[in-house]
């Protein structure tokens, strides 16, 4: 039941491809998802193996045609089950993260301050466990490196209180402007050249793999009967590439953002 909303963008003169998804959906979870957060600690009683839900959530992610331009992924979400004797379970999710091609210290500074000012109007203490959180969870396992530079990631939050909570999430989505968008501005006349493109497309790549192989979003979204995949796989690039034994040169710009990627820094102290 329920449905969304997609928006796409593609070829446009600053934005290779960007996307941003509206759903409010509801239904029975299958037993794959079901299995998914029982994984995740989650004690659910379902009735004759079903168990309703509802869900909803905005999620964008926006690939740049400029290598220096990074991407930028978020989602925020808002999850509803209830169980076989009537009682509901809810909880929020999501994060905001980044995605360089090439390594900028001021941008990710300036990123991870804007993100962490978001979370500090209600405790300190959220964004040093949600940065964390954030650099254990877009990890490419099968290359020991991160995604990106991280950002804030959050899953099952129940506590204080529904407003509270509620607040606080809408706290991280308005950040979401003034983290991204001045980095934007600043390099998107940027000039590259032919093998700084080879390397986003490369980086792109490594992209695909974490959301095809690890993303709970994705594996949530496939395992929903009825689900539009278009919607679901809106996340990939346009263009990437896979190129056999790559290897940037020691002490290049691709070496750098690579050290960082297998190695998450503190932007903010």
């Amino acid at each position: 039941g329920g449905g969304g909303i997609s928006c796409v963008l593609q070829d446009g003169n600053v934005f290779e491809k960007a996307g941003v998804n509206v759903s409010v959906v509801s239904g029975h979870l299958s037993e794959e998802a079901v299995q998914q957060m029982r994984s995740r600690g989650k004690t659910l009683k379902t009735k004759n193996g079903k168990l309703p839900f509802c869900a909803m959530g905005v999620s964008s992610v926006i690939h740049p045609k400029n290598p220096h331009v990074p991407t930028i992924h978020f989602n925020y979400r808002y999850f509803e089950i209830e169980e076989a004797d009537g009682t509901k379970q809810w909880w929020f999710g999501g994060g905001t993260d980044l995605t360089p091609t090439y390594l900028n210290e001021e941008d990710a500074v300036h990123f991870h301050k804007t993100l962490k000012e978001a979370c500090d109007q209600h405790n300190p203490e959220l964004y040093p466990k949600y940065k964390k959180w954030c650099d254990d969870y877009f990890y490419i396992k099968h290359r020991g490196e991160r995604r990106g530079i991280g950002g804030i990631f959050f899953d099952d939050l129940d506590s204080p209180s529904k407003e509270e909570a509620f607040q606080f999430v809408q706290s991280c989505a308005k950040a979401i402007v003034p983290c991204y968008v001045p980095i934007v501005k600043k390099h998107s006349r940027d000039s590259f050249t032919p093998e700084e493109k080879l390397w986003q497309q490369l980086r792109r790549g490594r992209y695909v793999e974490f959301n095809l192989v690890y993303d709970r979003g994705t594996k949530f979204g496939l395992a929903t009967p009825g689900s539009r995949i278009e919607s679901i796989l809106m996340s990939l690039p346009l263009t990437a590439r896979w190129q056999y034994m790559h290897t940037p040169p020691e002490k290049s710009r691709e070496a750098e953002i690579l050290e960082v990627l297998r190695n998450p820094k503190d932007w903010v102290h």
